[in-house]
């Protein structure tokens, strides 16, 4: 299939990996073109209309929703160049309001549009496992899922426009006071002076298991706080989730408290740490001796 890829991020460059290896004819948009370099056989296009132009679908992984509106309605945007019958497939974790626009608008030139974003993080996306979340019709899906399975292990149709957004932003809901509970586990383990490996080892294979705690945890434990998910980009996702909670009246007191924590990550200059980084924020509440 003749593809257009914009976004060679963490997750971008190794989803479109995978594409590649598959011998698809794929070509590249990045607003940082050395990022592309490593995609072995992949056509370098000097702006998103040249990635679009001709492709039977198009694929956007980007940061915020601002650069996906951009990128999607700008006079030489994706939904303006791409062909009558192109699959125009967002990513992005961003706004489920903005992915039904995106579909509203690409129906009316004949496109179709799917919102799929992704959750595994940095290592699903290098393993082709990552979980995908798909708003849009039955016939687009069907057209991508292919393609889908190439870069993930469990993929499924949500709903109509709009729900693939809706449920990362429920994913993200449920990781936000998750962290919570396995960074204190582990400051927990860490003074009663547990090896933190061990700990992992035994406690990840009970009902405190989560993928945080198992892969993240880890990286805690190793000292490890590069980022596999930046934390500027949770707090955008949180952002986004608490605005939507808004909306619908809900009160969600646990995700308010994680984005307390991770604004604090922000202030201490963390916001291109890993999402674990969230350790050091609350290591730092931890009372030390000779103070109160």
């Amino acid at each position: 299939m003749k593809i257009g890829w914009i976004g060679v991020g963490i997750m971008g460059r190794p989803m479109c990996a995978h594409l590649l290896n598959a011998k698809h004819d794929v070509t590249v948009y990045s607003r940082s073109p050395q990022k592309a370099e490593e995609l072995v056989g992949a056509k370098l296009a000097g702006s998103a209309g040249q990635a679009t132009a001709g492709a039977e679908a198009v694929f956007s992984i980007v940061g915020y929703p601002m650069d996906v509106e951009e990128l999607y309605f700008g006079k030489e945007g994706i939904i303006a160049t791409a062909d009558t019958g192109c699959v125009l497939v967002d990513m992005t974790t961003s706004s489920p309001e903005l992915a039904v626009r995106i579909a509203e608008q690409a129906r009316s030139r004949g496109l179709m549009a799917l919102d799929a974003p992704v959750s595994g993080g940095d290592v699903g996306a290098r393993e082709a496992k990552l979980a995908i979340m798909v708003g849009g019709e039955q016939k687009a899906f069907d057209r991508i899922r292919p393609l889908f399975e190439l870069m993930g292990k469990t993929i499924a149709l949500m709903g109509p426009p709009g729900s693939g957004q809706h449920s990362k932003m429920a994913n993200q809901i449920a990781i936000a006071s998750t962290m919570i509970g396995v960074v204190e586990s582990l400051l927990y383990a860490r003074s009663a002076n547990l090896n933190l490996h061990a700990l992992i080892d035994i406690i990840g294979t009970g009902a405190a298991a989560s993928w945080s705690l198992n892969n993240l945890g880890r990286r805690i434990a190793n000292g490890d706080f590069n980022p596999g998910f930046m934390i500027h980009h949770f707090v955008k996702d949180m952002g986004i989730a608490l605005a939507e909670a808004k909306r619908m009246k809900l009160n969600l007191n646990g995700l308010s408290l994680a984005e307390s924590f991770y604004q604090r990550a922000l202030e201490r200059g963390l916001a291109d740490r890993g999402t674990q980084a969230l350790f050091q924020v609350l290591d730092d509440l931890v009372p030390r001796e000779g103070h109160k």
